[in-house]
């Protein structure tokens, strides 16, 4: 855990006079510029001293390693508002659902924190944030049309906004280059159709290889192949939702890579190895991967790149991200919607993006000229103008799972694929009434 303050220390500078020859008129002289002297140095004390009690001090949670990022980087914030103090305090991700739960119990919390795009039905409909709509007349950058519109779904709550985009992701296809060239891919695969010929091209060189590697516990997976053959949520239609056609057709192409064996039922060796050994030379992951693959698999690099994911209808995929919200319970309002529009400047998310390697939610920042030159990052840019923001429903990560569940039945048990969706629509209906 770790938290930086800002310490303001008072100190009076020492002025030593030295007199010249002369009598007592000179001594005297001497004697009132000394109290001249003094007195200023009691006005400067007293004027830092004032300086630092009017400091507002503001805490702030983050999560994981940017919140362990995040304490330095402040230091470019306070230097622009010398009246405010921020605390960063950072959790683990592992515990920061837990502590969210306690804050919102107590009432004692941050003033600002960072939430990830899933947890905001759950946390708004708790009481848990402000209402920052009420604040956009004064704040034109909530709500604000540059950030990518997935971005901004998913800050909005039964009519309301409780929070405001800080850095997203989003997913996209990394493909071997060398071996689909080889299989007469000289691109990645455009559609669906081509993505499953890729996929059983690839597969048939031998025991042990893949086509496409599915990580079958990421719960955006299911919901991105639904979107990319035109799926839309609609929350009147409730469970209604998984009987549509788009969303039944969808998970029967994803249980096809299962079911002719084009990808691993069982989880095998890490993707990075499995990636550069040739054994999964394609599956969908976020801009993280990217430079791990640079700096853990070096011997394949120039024969690998990425591309926006296949799609039916659309080259849909999913965006994912956090954002920073104003506790319910902040007494530090101003100051806080002050850090936050800091942190949504798009200088400030390139500088971010510099420290961290996490992507802007502002469109314009995807103009700077690192970002625009490094082909690889440029793919997610243009994946996020894309990308579909998650149901926002409280209820939302527990039928996503139910969803990975039912898939594991009919994908490792031979479980029925219609009379299991059957069953997870039921489920679905219950979680939601």
């Amino acid at each position: 855990m770790r938290s930086r303050k800002l310490m303001f220390i008072a100190g009076a500078s020492m002025l030593t006079v030295v007199a010249g020859c002369g009598g007592n008129n000179g001594t005297e002289g001497n004697d009132n510029a000394n109290e001249g002297n003094d007195n200023a140095n009691v006005n400067a004390n007293a004027n830092e001293e004032n300086n630092a009690e009017e400091a507002a001090e503001i805490s702030v949670w983050a999560m994981g390693e940017e919140g362990n990022a995040l304490g330095e980087f402040v230091e470019g914030f306070e230097e622009e508002h010398s009246n405010i103090e921020v605390n960063v305090e950072a959790i683990p991700w592992d515990n920061a659902h837990d502590s969210l739960l306690t804050a919102v119990a107590s009432g004692e919390g941050p003033d600002v924190l960072q939430l990830g795009t899933t947890w905001v039905a759950e946390f708004a409909g708790a009481g848990a944030f402000l209402d920052l709509s009420e604040y956009e007349d004064e704040h034109d950058f909530i709500n604000h049309d540059d950030f990518f519109e997935g971005a901004l779904d998913t800050t909005e709550y039964d009519g309301a906004t409780y929070g405001v985009p800080w850095y997203v992701d989003t997913r996209v296809l990394f493909y071997r280059t060398d071996l689909l060239e080889e299989h007469g891919y000289s691109e990645a695969p455009q559609n669906w159709e081509e993505m499953l010929d890729a996929s059983r091209e690839l597969a048939d060189r031998g025991d042990g290889m893949y086509g496409y590697d599915i990580d079958q516990e990421d719960q955006l997976v299911p919901p991105i192949f639904a979107w990319q053959n035109g799926w839309e949520f609609s929350e009147e239609d409730g469970a209604e939702n998984f009987a549509a056609s788009e969303f039944r057709e969808a998970m029967e192409y994803y249980h096809t890579f299962f079911d002719e064996e084009l990808a691993q039922e069982t989880e095998g060796v890490p993707i990075e190895q499995g990636f550069e050994e040739g054994e999964k030379p394609m599956f969908s992951s976020g801009p993280w991967m990217v430079n791990i693959l640079r700096d853990e698999a070096p011997d394949i690099e120039g024969d690998w790149d990425v591309a926006m994911m296949p799609g039916s209808e659309k080259n849909a995929s999913a965006i994912g991200g956090s954002h920073l919200s104003v506790f319910s319970e902040s007494e530090n309002v101003d100051e806080s919607l002050e850090f936050i529009s800091y942190m949504s400047e798009p200088d400030t998310q390139i500088d971010w993006f510099n420290d961290t390697n996490t992507l802007p939610a502002r469109q314009s920042a995807w103009d700077d000229e690192e970002l625009q030159e490094d082909e690889k990052l440029a793919v997610f840019g243009d994946q996020l103008e894309e990308a579909v923001a998650p149901p926002v429903l409280a209820e939302w990560e527990n039928i996503a799972q139910d969803l990975l569940s039912s898939l594991e039945r009919i994908n490792r048990e031979g479980a029925d694929l219609d009379e299991e969706l059957d069953s997870f629509q039921e489920e679905a209906e219950n979680r939601l009434d």
